[in-house]
């Protein structure tokens, strides 16, 4: 095997391989060299690589790192109350930084550096930190705990949580027209923003989410309605973002069809952690069985759901052939999500 050829991980096994093999004492002295000086060509390999991902990982943390300097920044700036320091609790309360993360990696396979990315990404931020808020209100799922911490309005009190939601979301579109692009790029940002996030996207899920708690006959077809609609739509907003960022519009529609699935699958996942995981690992409130609510797993049973995961991250695999960036660092994020267990 030529040591170029092979990817890291075939590297390593085939390294394991030749430990093996030269522990063996039956080797003929030429066979031993010729193995020892593969193991040395493949163990430069494995430095070399490792060194590269060492300081990828060091431009990621320092990356990290900024964005939440950034939306600290951005939250902190206007007028000191009470609305304004419950926005920036559950801004910065933790989180997976899902949207963001996904907004950087399109970016990167564009050749774009992720800060040019910093207005729009801390913009979906806001959107989706104002959509919690409000989800966990009593008059919604009554959660307590969100991010492993006090939801919103039991840190401050409900009017409060309420308020800080309004001003995350009317924040944000202030935020993302500091993006720099072009005028026209900015008016589709704004749209991409309002339309994803508005009446015709997430709250149309959340309005059918509240609507099935009382359905008799809860469907696994009404359930993807929902999840298209309330999950699907803002893990698309960054991917589509990311394309008018770099002025790619040719792609938006690959990527609307690979956030639809990815939507699916991450809300199925959430299904599976609610019945698998705890509240300490998961890091918010395990309601849905409380709330009498339709989860892939109450229809599908566990195996079932875990399958439908299993398809889902495939269409999504196949789908990303079709863009026109690199997808190496987006496949990598889509690896992460998929093995997450909070």
């Amino acid at each position: 095997m030529a040591a170029k050829q092979m990817k890291f991980q075939e590297a390593m096994k085939r390294l394991d391989e030749i430990v093996t093999l030269l522990n063996n004492n039956e080797l003929e002295l030429e066979e031993a060299m010729s193995l020892f000086e593969e193991g040395l060509k493949l163990s430069a390999q494995c430095e070399k690589q490792l060194k590269k991902f060492e300081t990828k990982m060091d431009q990621l943390m320092e990356v990290n790192k900024e964005f939440e300097d950034y939306l600290l920044m951005r939250v902190h700036e206007n007028d000191d109350s009470r609305t304004k320091d419950a926005m920036a609790y559950s801004l910065m309360n933790g989180g997976k930084r899902v949207r963001p993360t996904l907004l950087f990696s399109v970016l990167e396979g564009y050749g774009i550096d992720a800060r040019v990315g910093y207005p729009c990404a801390c913009a979906i931020e806001m959107i989706h930190t104002y959509s919690l808020i409000h989800d966990d209100l009593p008059a919604m799922d009554n959660d307590d705990l969100r991010r492993g911490k006090p939801s919103c309005h039991k840190a401050y009190d409900e009017a409060t949580a309420i308020l800080a939601g309004d001003g995350l979301l009317t924040k944000a579109f202030e935020v993302a027209l500091d993006s720099e692009c072009s005028a026209e790029q900015k008016v589709a940002l704004v749209k991409a923003l309002s339309w994803y996030s508005g009446i015709d996207g997430m709250i149309y899920g959340q309005t059918l989410d509240l609507q099935s708690e009382n359905d008799l006959n809860p469907t696994l077809a009404l359930l993807q309605e929902i999840d298209h609609y309330k999950t699907s739509k803002l893990l698309t907003l960054p991917l589509v973002c990311g394309c008018i960022l770099a002025n790619k519009f040719d792609d938006v529609e690959h990527f609307r069809k690979i956030g639809l699935v990815l939507g699916l699958e991450f809300q199925m996942q959430d299904d599976i952690l609610d019945v698998t995981g705890s509240e300490e690992v998961v890091g918010k409130s395990l309601s849905d069985e409380d709330n009498h609510k339709v989860t892939a797993v109450s229809l599908l049973g566990l195996q079932g759901a875990r399958d439908m995961v299993a398809s889902y991250d495939e269409t999504i695999r196949k789908e990303l052939g079709y863009v026109s960036c690199d997808v190496t660092s987006l496949s990598k994020v889509l690896d992460t999500l998929l093995k997450r267990t909070y």
